[in-house]
């Protein structure tokens, strides 16, 4: 007994003087973050003590148990400035110290290879190459890429079809045919398929997209005229062992993305991932009796194998497949009704399905063969106009990197093999086109911080001929975070009409090709200054400045104005230029603020017979923006984002047609709050269109004789001219190309994103 409570005094004695130590200790804690984004598995700890920790997910901190003292706070991580800072602290403080890193100057960018087609830092890259993550795209969360890019600058997706929300994306307010879509470097989106090229990627799957501006035909070929994006897919070391993100939207829009990393063995990695997508709630707000937006049910499965070879040469293969059903038209519409003319719909059934491969040769020189393939398979109606297509690219480039005293020299071979049949009168048989490849370029130092940058493509083609396209870029780098380039080069595109153009297959409009088409061709020259500011506070600056210039020739334009019944292809018989200014600035400070902010102002215009107009459905000027804050002890972050377009002329059906010649000065608005206080948890909400902005503001109608889909009551003059009587007073016939903007309008969402590393 004696022997008992001498124990149970001795613990209670210990446990006193326990607590008591406890309670004179103190705790360091915060966050570490870099340009404001939280920084994962960073190494802290105490100067000469024992006493260290690494960040969470969230770059949380917390070392507890201090004895009061002087010490110094040590945050450090490999790329970046080691972060250190005097601390006193008193009996059962807690003291609080966020860390914002710089990295080191090796370090300050991105790797890009858009531009050159070789990896190499952003500040390096003579080729001005803009670079969006994966917390970019969070920000303002939407169920693709295409919807997302909304909120870069100078860049715009547009909708080209009031009912089937078709589209495609504007860069500099060049027409969508002009940029490029590629995945992981590989041309495989092209005509029918550009738009679904940027949906069904899981966000979580992406490494970054890059995005070049001006041409880059000399070393993709046709198509990249106005500039191309990139879509880069992670590799499977940096990619979370399991991910899921779902959304749902107000409207009823269902969205998930589900992905895994799967190891095989030693030396094969798999990345899987697949988007769902759905919306299937009929809504017509502008009350025109047509939905709008489209309905689709939508389905991708994406998966690369990574695998593991001697001296870390590359091989990797990736496929995609992806099915889509989507339709729009009159409410009533019902699929029982496709193909007729008694209730108007239009229903779009995709099938695609790409592969692509990456093989570094076993040899001591760098030479890289990249294959890919697609099969797109659309079967559409437009009312009762059938639209059946088939379109197959295959694509094989070998290169070869090499360096020569000063001069870093590629040189490259490449294939493209482009089938395309449909059954429109356009195409009378199935085209079969093989265009072999050879392109070179050069870039030297020919003096300290200045480089210049020489390439020369060659192209054949069986319709057009030898098709050369060269192109020069000089670059200044006066510091390690200022650089100034100056880019010029020409761009070719062969056009194929009915993959690009659906208003060519909606409404009552007949088409009219007048000649036969010559390949376009541009000149293009861009300036761009971009600097980065490092504040000692941590505070983080951008501030990226360019001015471009494209000249057209041969430009194919669509003439909505020469006759309303008609779209009339044509090589424009003068000029087509595309000019204007641009600027982004992006502002990080220690505090958890952060935003971006960019504007672009453009002039694009049509010169013929000494008439000088502005293209159709192209703004004059577009702001961009994004500001975050985060409650770092909330676990809370705060996005809002959006976007300002200025006027643009639109398509109008003849003098008598009553809706605006020009589109006002519309935005897009968004807010977000997203909660990370859950490990592996990410809870998100928010609104979008907070203004409730939808095109029909000011119009009287957005879709022409929307009552009348199949023109039966319209009365046409024998030169086939629409009539004006007391049915139809403005002389119209059905057409839903007029449209600028999305109809949907303000709606609130919610999701859950759950990672596991």
């Amino acid at each position: 007994m004696i022997a008992s409570k001498k124990g149970v005094s001795s613990l209670l004695t210990f446990l006193i003087a326990f607590s008591f130590v406890q309670a004179q200790q103190g705790t360091v804690s915060g966050n570490v973050s870099e340009n404001g984004e939280p920084l994962a598995f960073v190494n802290v700890f105490l100067k000469n003590t024992k006493k260290g920790t690494a960040t969470n997910e969230n770059g949380d901190y917390k070392l507890e148990g201090v004895a009061p003292g002087n010490y110094t706070l040590v945050v450090s991580s490999i790329g970046f400035k080691p972060f250190e800072q005097n601390i006193s602290l008193k009996k059962g403080e807690t003291v609080e110290i966020n860390a914002s890193l710089v990295a080191e100057a090796q370090m300050l960018n991105e790797m890009v290879v858009t531009g050159t087609l070789k990896a190499v830092n952003r500040m390096e890259s003579p080729v001005p190459v803009e670079v969006y993550s994966p917390t970019f795209l969070k920000k303002n969360p939407t169920a693709s890429i295409f919807d997302a890019l909304q909120n870069v600058n100078g860049v715009r997706p547009q909708i080209n079809c009031n009912v089937c929300n078709t589209g495609d994306i504007h860069i500099n307010g060049l027409e969508g045919p002009y940029t490029l879509v590629l995945i992981d470097g590989m041309p495989i989106v092209s005509g029918l398929g550009t738009v679904y090229g940027l949906t069904g990627i899981p966000n979580s799957l992406i490494e970054q997209i890059e995005i070049v501006k001006g041409p880059a035909s000399s070393l993709y070929g046709s198509e990249a005229v106005g500039g191309l994006i990139n879509v880069i897919t992670k590799h499977a070391p940096s990619a979370p062992e399991f991910f899921a993100d779902g959304f749902v939207t107000g409207w009823g829009e269902y969205n998930l993305d589900v992905g895994s990393k799967i190891e095989f063995g030693d030396k094969t990695d798999l990345l899987l991932g697949v988007n769902y997508f759905n919306y299937d709630t009929p809504i017509d707000n502008n009350g025109d009796n047509f939905t709008d937006v489209t309905l689709q049910d939508r389905i991708s499965v994406f998966q690369k194998w990574n695998f593991k070879r001697e001296n870390s040469r590359i091989f990797s293969l990736a496929g995609r497949f992806f099915y889509e059903d989507r339709w729009g038209g009159e409410m009533q519409w019902t699929p029982e009704f496709r193909g007729g003319d008694e209730i108007y719909g239009e229903s779009i059934y995709t099938r695609r399905w790409e592969i692509l491969g990456k093989y570094q040769l076993p040899f001591r020189e760098k030479m890289l063969l990249s294959l890919s393939y697609n099969d797109h398979n659309q079967n559409s109606v437009y009312g009762d106009t059938p639209y059946l297509a088939d379109q197959r690219i295959g694509f094989a480039q070998l290169t070869w990197d090499k360096k020569v005293g000063e001069h870093d020299l590629l040189f490259g071979s490449a294939l493209r093999y482009n089938y395309y049949d449909d059954n429109t009168p356009a195409t009378l048989e199935a085209d079969n086109i093989w265009i072999p490849s050879l392109f070179v370029q050069d870039e030297i130092e020919f003096a300290q911080k200045h480089s210049f940058l020489a390439g020369l493509r060659y192209d054949y083609n069986n319709r057009h001929g030898n098709i050369f396209t060269p192109r020069a870029a000089y670059k200044w780098k006066p510091s390690d975070n200022d650089i100034l380039r100056l880019n010029a080069g020409t761009g070719f595109r062969i056009v194929n009409l009915f993959t690009e153009e659906h208003a060519a297959l909606t409404g009552a409009r007949d088409v009219i090709i007048a000649e036969e088409l010559k390949p376009e061709r541009s000149v293009n020259v861009n300036l761009n200054y971009l600097k980065k500011i490092y504040g000692e506070n941590g505070t983080y600056t951008s501030i990226d400045l360019s001015a471009f210039y494209t000249h057209f020739s041969n430009a194919i334009l669509p003439d909505y104005d020469t006759d309303p019944n008609q779209i009339i292809y044509d090589n424009l018989d003068g000029k087509s230029v595309s000019q204007g200014v641009s600027a982004n600035l992006e502002m990080a400070f220690p505090s958890g603020l952060r935003f971006l902010v960019g504007a672009t102002w453009q002039d694009v215009s049509n010169t013929e017979n000494g008439i000088k107009q502005q293209q159709i459905l192209t703004e004059s000027f577009t702001g961009t923006w994004n500001v975050s804050y985060t409650f770092r002890q909330l676990r809370l972050s705060v996005d809002y984002t959006g976007n300002l377009y200025g006027p643009m002329r639109l398509p109008l059906l003849g003098k008598l047609d009553p809706r605006q010649e020009y589109s006002p000065t519309w935005s897009i608005q968004n807010i977000q709050f997203t909660y990370k206080g859950l490990e592996g948890f990410e809870i998100y909400g928010g609104i979008k269109n907070l203004l409730d902005w939808t095109p029909n503001r000011g119009n009287p109608f957005i879709i022409a004789r929307a009552h009348d889909p199949f023109d039966k009551n319209v009365t046409f003059d024998p030169n086939g001219n629409v009539v004006a009587n007391a049915d139809n007073p403005f002389a119209l016939t059905f057409d839903p190309s007029y449209v600028y903007g999305p109809n949907q309008g303000i709606r609130g969402f919610f999701g859950l994103r759950y990672t596991l590393f």
